[in-house]
């Protein structure tokens, strides 16, 4: 909405006409693909959100090319805004409205370029790999796709002690490990299987079995595998959260809930997601976000004194 837009920008000081058009863009997309985490964003002080919401439109940007464009000509499509992008994103040559946002937004707060290098990198895999032989193989991939997201994210929502970059590497993982779980059909239908070989074969699992009808005791184990490893990575990233600046926690707290709530989804549907998106409720995710923006409220400040590029 034009308000919303106005009211955010405004707050964060962005005064450029084309400037402020792409940071809509790229919350129209943050709203339209990204629905808990754009709710957990809300939480944020408003001068923070634009940011978050340029973040997130230039990964849904390359994901839609990657998952969503024509069979035969999305690699050309890609290589070719990806070179685009690696060449926007230096100087201020005119540029599509995520590139922009990105480019003003990495500049603002000084995030490192190779993040955005590391995350093309792992969408440029997506077009050309489709199993990973190992957890450790895998874990590559999800640096540049999941942990290098965290590491964007974390100047934004203020580290109090280095160690929260970290942390934030390890909740990106756990976002996209229960990411995996849950789209295993949908991926599976575009050729891919996240789950390591590793694991299919430890409980003799053939991607056949991923995309029967039904999960089968051996898939249903495979599944519950998965979420307990991931739950693990949730409790190394939990500790993070109050390393952050406490006008950014109940962002981090709520996105946490929602997310890691996707895991007790799939085990209230005893594991059978083949073919269905296990969800958190409506019901749910207002008794999590709720009383969250109630702290939010309170924690909300005026933005810092920071070195950046004009608005």
């Amino acid at each position: 909405m034009a308000s919303t837009d106005s009211r955010i920008l405004d707050a964060a000081g962005i005064t450029d006409p084309a400037l402020r058009a792409s940071y809509a863009h790229c919350r129209r997309l943050h709203a339209r693909y990204g629905r808990s985490y754009y709710l957990a964003t809300k939480l944020l002080p408003p001068w923070k959100r634009p940011y978050v919401h340029a973040l997130y439109g230039f990964a849904r940007h390359a994901d839609e090319i990657v998952d969503n464009g024509e069979p035969d000509s999305r690699a050309t499509e890609f290589d070719r805004w990806r070179a685009t992008v690696a060449a926007r994103l230096d100087g201020d040559a005119e540029a599509d409205a995520v590139t922009r946002a990105l480019r003003h937004t990495l500049r603002t707060w000084a995030i490192p370029r190779a993040h955005v290098e590391a995350f093309l990198a792992s969408m440029a895999a997506d077009l050309t790999v489709t199993r990973y032989a190992t957890h450790a193989d895998l874990g590559a991939y999800m640096y540049g796709s999941a942990a290098v997201i965290g590491l964007q994210m974390t100047p934004i929502l203020g580290p109090l002690d280095d160690e929260a970059f970290d942390r934030a590497q390890e909740l990106g993982y756990a976002f996209q490990l229960t990411n995996f779980i849950r789209d295993i059909g949908e991926d599976l239908e575009r050729g891919r299987v996240y789950l390591p070989q590793e694991d299919l074969d430890r409980f003799g699992v053939t991607a056949d079995d991923l995309a029967a009808p039904r999960a089968d005791d051996r898939v249903r184990a495979l599944i519950a595998y998965e979420i307990d490893r991931t739950r693990t990575v949730y409790a190394s990233a939990r500790p993070g959260i109050g390393m952050l600046e406490p006008s950014s926690r109940p962002c981090v707290e709520t996105a946490y809930a929602l997310y890691s709530g996707i895991l007790d989804a799939i085990e209230r549907l005893d594991h059978q997601i083949l073919h269905r998106r296990a969800r958190v409720g409506l019901a749910r995710r207002a008794a999590i976000a709720a009383p969250a923006y109630l702290r939010a409220r309170s924690a909300f400040g005026a933005p810092p004194a920071r070195k950046g590029v004009p608005a």
